[in-house]
C-alpha cells in the first residue's frame, strides 16, 4: 500500500510497485519461521523490497528502496548522497503506528497529488524511551513518568515549564497523558523549526545527517577540528537513536542535543581548560582580585565571615584582602574599620586560606594586608601566617628565580604571597622601620572612610611582618616606571579607581608599560557606602593586574569579572594580550588605532526563559536581547533587538546586530535578556559574558546565568556569530 513514514523529522514516503519473487527466500528466514511468518506473502514482499517515494514538498519527490532484513527486526534502505548510493538500517521496533490516509502534517500539506487510500506513519526513536518511562505499562503517562522520560533523553526542562506543557496537553483533565496527548507533548517539547531549517540544509535528500554531511556543517561553522573523525565522534556522543549511531548517522534530535551541548555553545570548549602558558612573570596576567573580602553585605554595617573567603576562592579569586586591626587578648581581628561591620579573628581567616585557597585553582594566592595593628599584634599576624600556612607561605625568594623579574604562576603553584609594607625609611630606637609622612598620606587614600590620623605606633612595622613581603612590597606610586631599567618588579602599588582613571587618561601608554613589569592593585573608592563596584574593564585596558571588586555585590561589573576569568580553567589567572606585556609597547587604551574586527551577531531565538520574581509569577515575559561590547572606550557599544510579546518559552527575533572593534583582544561580549516594560525600567532575566577571543563562530547556544552568576538551565539564546578581520 502507499506509505508515508515519519522518522525524526517528517519523512513522507509513497511506495512504487515492486514485483513479488518467491526466490527471495533465504536461510535467514529461520528467524521469521520462529515468529510464524516464514510463509506470509506480505513478509516475502517486504523481504523483496519496495520502492518508496519521499515527499518533502509539492515539487520535491525522491525515490528510495526499503527492504525488510531476514532477522525480521530491521529495515534496510538505500539513498543517494552526492550521486553515490549509501545504505542504512533502522529497527522495526521504532515503527509505533500504522495509519491510513493523509494523517501526517507533511502529507496533508504536500500529498494532495497522491491518493489518500493508505499511508504509513513511522514515529521516532522517542517511543522506545516512552515505553521504558511508562513504569506500570498502562500506556498512560503521569507527570512523574514524563519527568523520567525527560531524564532518559537528556532533556533539561524546568519543572514549571514541563508541568505547564503537561497541563496544556492533558485534554482529558485526568493528570495523565495518552496517545495523541503524549505526541502533542513531545512535539511542543522538541519543536525547534529554526534548527530544522539548518538541519535540512545539510542533510541532503534524507532527514538524517551522514558523517560527511555533519563535517560540512562543522566546516561552515568555522570549527578547527572539522574532520570526518570528529563528526563521527559527535554522532557517537550526542545521537540518541542507537541504530543511527551504528550507521554513523545523526537524526534531527541528535543534532539538537549536539547544539545544546558544551561543544555547541558560544564559549570555545578548548578555553575552558588551562590552555594559556603559565610560565610568564606574574605582572603578565590579569589576576582575579577581591576587595573587602571578609564582607558578606554592606561595608557600613554588614556581617564579616570567613565564609566570604571560601566563596571567593570557589569563584577563582586569587587575591583577597585582609583589613587587620587590634583585637582583645592580643589577637588581631579583621573588619571594616570605623564601621559597624562585625569582627572575625585574623587567625580564623588564615585557617580558611589554608583549607580552601587551592580547592579550585592550584595557582598562587596573594594576601593583601591592610595593616592597622601595633607592633605586638603585627608580630601575632606574622606568627599566625607562618604557623598556620607552613610551607604554603613564601618566606624567601625562590632559588631559581630571576631577581629582575617576578616569578610565574607555575613556579608559585600552591604558594601564598603576602602583600605588605617593606620599604627602607627612618628607624626608631628599637630598629623598627618608620614610614615617612609622604608615604603615610599615600596609604591613607585607601582609608577614605575616616579623616583620623593614625597614632605614631601605627606608622611602624615589625621586622617579623616585613620579612613576609617577599615579592609584593606595598609601595606608594610616586611616579610611573615605564622603562625596564627603572622597574622594581617586587613593588606593588594600590590605587583608588579615581587615581587609576586619571593615570589612564593622562599617561595611558606610560601606565601600560609600567604595568608590563610591575603589579598594580586598583580598589573601589571608600565613598561607595553600599559596596557598589566600578567597571573593571577600564583598568584591564591599561594592564592593571589586581582589579579588586566587591565579590558580594552582584551587577554587570561582577558579570564582567566572571566573564574575564571564565576561561583558562577558571584558575584566576588570564594572560594579558601581547600589547599589554611588551616592555616597549606603543599601545594606549585612549588611542587604540583603526578598526580591526567586525562582529556580526544574528539573534535568532530563545528557549525556556525563567519566570521573574514572585510578585510577577503570574505574568509572562516580553523578552528582548541586548548585546554589549566592553573594551577600550572606542569599542564600548550596546545594541538590542525588539521585544517579543508574551513569550518566554520560544521567542523568535531574527535580528542582526553589528559591531566594529579596534582592540578585539581586550573586548568582552555580554549577552543580556530583559523583560521589556513600557512604563518602568526593564527587569533583568539572564546574562552571559565571555571574552571576544573565546567566542565561537557559527550557530551557537548561549547558556544564561542569573544575577548572582548561577546557571539558569535550561534557559538559552540561539544565535549566529560571524567575525571578520580588517
Amino acid at each position: 500500500p502507499p506509505v508515508a513514514a515519519q522518522v525524526g523529522a517528517p519523512l513522507e514516503l509513497l511506495p512504487q510497485p515492486a514485483p513479488f519473487d518467491n526466490s527471495s527466500k533465504r536461510p535467514g528466514l529461520r528467524t521469521l519461521k520462529k515468529m510464524g511468518l516464514s510463509e506470509d506473502e506480505d513478509v516475502h514482499a517486504m523481504l523483496q523490497g519496495s520502492r518508496l517515494l519521499k515527499i518533502r514538498s509539492r515539487k520535491w519527490h525522491k525515490e528510495r528502496l526499503y527492504r525488510l532484513q531476514e532477522d525480521g527486526l530491521s529495515v534496510w534502505f538505500q539513498r543517494r548522497f552526492r550521486h553515490s548510493p549509501s545504505q542504512h538500517i533502522f529497527l522495526v521496533q521504532h515503527i509505533e503506528a500504522v495509519r491510513e490516509g493523509h494523517q501526517s502534517e507533511g502529507l496533508r500539506r504536500y500529498g494532495g497529488a497522491f491518493a489518500p487510500a493508505c499511508f504509513l506513519n513511522l514515529r521516532t526513536w522517542i517511543h522506545f524511551h516512552l515505553h521504558k518511562a511508562d513504569s506500570n505499562q498502562d500506556s498512560h503517562m503521569s507527570f512523574k513518568e514524563i519527568k523520567s522520560l525527560l531524564r532518559m533523553v537528556n532533556v533539561d526542562l524546568d519543572d514549571m515549564y514541563a508541568y505547564c506543557l503537561f497541563k496544556e496537553c492533558d485534554h482529558s483533565h485526568n493528570e495523565r497523558l495518552e496517545g495523541a496527548e503524549i505526541e502533542e507533548f513531545l512535539r511542543l517539547l522538541l519543536e525547534r523549526p529554526e534548527l530544522e531549517d539548518i538541519f535540512h540544509r545539510y542533510s541532503g535528500e534524507d532527514s538524517v545527517l551522514s558523517a560527511p554531511e555533519l563535517r560540512e556543517f562543522l566546516e561552515d561553522q568555522g570549527e578547527e577540528d572539522a574532520t570526518l573523525a570528529h563528526a563521527r565522534q559527535l554522532i557517537q556522543t550526542h545521537e540518541l537513536n542507537e541504530t543511527a549511531k551504528q550507521h554513523e548517522l545523526m537524526t534531527m534530535d541528535g543534532f539538537i542535543m549536539y547544539l545544546l551541548s558544551p561543544e555547541g555553545a558560544a564559549l570555545d570548549p578548548a578555553h575552558k581548560r588551562t590552555f594559556q602558558p603559565m610560565d610568564q612573570p606574574l605582572a603578565h596576567y590579569f589576576i582575579s582580585s577581591s576587595h573587602n573580602t571578609y564582607l558578606t553585605d554592606s561595608q557600613i554595617g554588614g556581617p564579616s565571615s570567613t565564609e566570604a573567603y571560601v566563596r571567593a576562592f570557589a569563584q577563582g579569586c586569587r587575591c583577597v584582602e585582609l583589613d587587620c586591626w587590634e583585637g582583645p587578648g592580643g589577637e588581631p581581628v579583621i573588619y571594616h574599620g570605623h564601621t559597624l561591620t562585625s569582627k572575625i579573628l585574623f587567625r580564623d581567616v588564615v585557617q580558611a586560606v589554608h583549607d580552601h585557597a587551592f580547592e579550585t585553582s592550584p595557582y598562587p594566592v596573594i594576601l593583601s594586608l591592610e595593616n592597622h595593628c601595633g607592633l605586638e599584634q603585627q608580630a601575632a599576624l606574622a606568627h599566625h601566617l607562618r604557623t598556620i600556612l607552613g610551607d604554603m607561605l613564601v618566606t624567601q625568594p625562590l632559588d631559581s628565580q630571576d631577581p629582575k623579574a617576578l616569578p610565574s604562576p607555575e613556579e608559585l603553584k600552591g604558594r601564598v604571597l603576602v602583600k605588605g609594607k617593606k620599604l627602607p625609611g627612618a628607624r626608631t630606637e628599637d630598629d623598627r622601620v618608620l614610614w615617612d609622612r609622604e608615604e603615610e598620606e599615600e596609604e591613607e587614600e585607601e582609608e577614605a572612610e575616616t579623616t583620623e590620623q593614625k597614632p605614631r605606633w601605627a606608622k611602624q612595622i615589625s621586622p617579623e611582618l616585613s620579612a613576609l613581603a617577599v615579592y609584593c612590597h606595598a609601595t606608594p606610586l610616586k611616579s610611573l616606571r615605564p622603562d625596564v631599567e627603572q622597574a622594581q618588579p617586587c613593588q606593588v602599588s594600590s590605587l583608588s579607581e579615581r587615581k587609576a582613571k586619571r593615570l589612564i587618561r593622562e599617561a595611558g601608554n606610560s601606565f601600560v608599560r609600567h604595568n608590563s613589569h610591575q603589579l598594580t592593585r586598583v580598589y573601589p573608592l571608600g565613598l561607595r557606602m553600599n559596596s557598589a563596584n566600578y567597571s573593571p574593564q577600564e583598568m584591564w585596558n591599561a594592564g592593571c593586574q589586581l582589579v579588586a571588586l566587591n565579590f558580594q555585590t552582584p551587577g554587570y561589573e561582577m558579570d564582567l569579572n566572571a566573564g574575564r576569568f571564565l576561561i583558562n580553567g577558571q584558575c584566576g589567572y588570564v594572560l594579558k594580550p601581547a600589547c599589554l606585556r611588551q616592555p616597549n609597547t606603543t599601545f594606549d587604551p585612549e588611542c587604540p588605532g583603526p578598526f580591526r574586527t567586525t562582529l556580526t551577531i544574528q539573534v535568532l531565538t530563545a528557549q525556556q526563559l525563567p519566570k521573574l520574581k514572585a510578585e510577577k509569577a503570574s505574568s509572562i515575559v516580553d523578552p528582548l536581547v541586548r548585546v554589549e561590547l566592553h573594551g577600550v572606550p572606542a569599542d564600548c557599544s550596546r545594541k538590542e533587538t525588539n521585544y517579543v510579546l508574551n513569550n518566554g518559552f520560544n521567542p523568535r527575533w531574527d535580528q542582526t546586530l553589528q559591531f566594529q572593534l579596534r582592540a578585539p583582544e581586550l573586548a568582552l561580549v555580554r549577552f543580556v535578556v530583559e523583560d521589556y516594560d513600557a512604563t518602568s525600567p526593564n527587569d533583568f532575566v539572564g546574562q552571559f559574558t565571555l571574552p571576544l577571543t573565546s567566542l565561537k563562530q557559527g550557530y551557537r547556544h548561549i547558556h544564561l546565568l542569573s544575577k548572582d552568576g548561577a546557571s539558569l538551565a535550561p534557559a538559552t539564546l540561539f544565535v549566529h556569530i560571524r567575525m571578520q578581520s580588517s
